[in-house]
């Protein structure tokens, strides 16, 4: 069962520049490609991983032909965090970046958020319950964390005390080998069943 989960942002940064011919007059162009490498330095300095604190940058795309200084740019990022407070401190880090480059020009778009679970002691009390179910069912019900976001971040985040992570046991996540223990299914749906019941 999980009682805490890492909360999830993801941003889309764009950079503007200028055109120029690569080869005739370089030096009247600013390469949004050069600004967005600065750029990206600066977003992967904000990780933290002593705090579980990491960003990603996932995709980039930028410029329009090899004998052009690249007037545009852009990168998809994800932060990831464990405490509402860390969210906060990347977003507002990310908010307040400025251009390396003279004539450069950065945008910040937020897309996807989803806050973090943290591990209170209303989600402690509700584990703590939910385990001892599962003893009386036969089995042992273990606690972890997951750099994972999941829609219980959003119950989490209104002070709603939330476990998650009770479905049945498998491996391989988000990949073609992901599967699942057939077996397990029957004592998930027990404790399911009991917790409705007991709640």
């Amino acid at each position: 069962a999980k009682t805490a989960r890492k909360g999830l942002s993801t941003y889309r940064l764009e950079v503007q520049g200028r055109a120029a011919h690569s080869g005739i007059d370089p030096e009247r162009g600013v390469s949004a490609i050069a600004e967005l490498a600065e750029q990206i330095r600066r977003v992967l300095a904000l990780a933290d991983p002593l705090r579980g604190t990491t960003l990603n940058v996932g995709a980039m795309a930028g410029g329009v032909a090899v004998n052009v200084v690249a007037p545009e740019a852009w990168a998809e990022i994800e932060a990831r965090y464990g405490s509402a407070g860390e969210g906060r401190r990347v977003d507002t880090a990310l908010r307040t970046l400025e251009p390396v480059l003279p004539g450069a020009s950065l945008s910040l778009e937020r897309g996807q958020n989803r806050p973090p679970l943290e591990r209170t002691a209303g989600v402690v009390r509700l584990y703590q319950h939910a385990r001892r179910l599962a003893a009386e069912l036969g089995f042992v019900l273990g606690e972890g964390s997951t750099g994972g976001a999941s829609d219980g971040c959003l119950t989490a985040a209104l002070g709603v005390p939330t476990l998650d992570g009770l479905g049945v046991q498998g491996d391989g996540a988000h990949t073609p080998d992901e599967y699942i223990l057939i077996d397990d299914l029957p004592r998930r749906v027990a404790l399911l069943a009991r917790l409705f019941e007991t709640l």
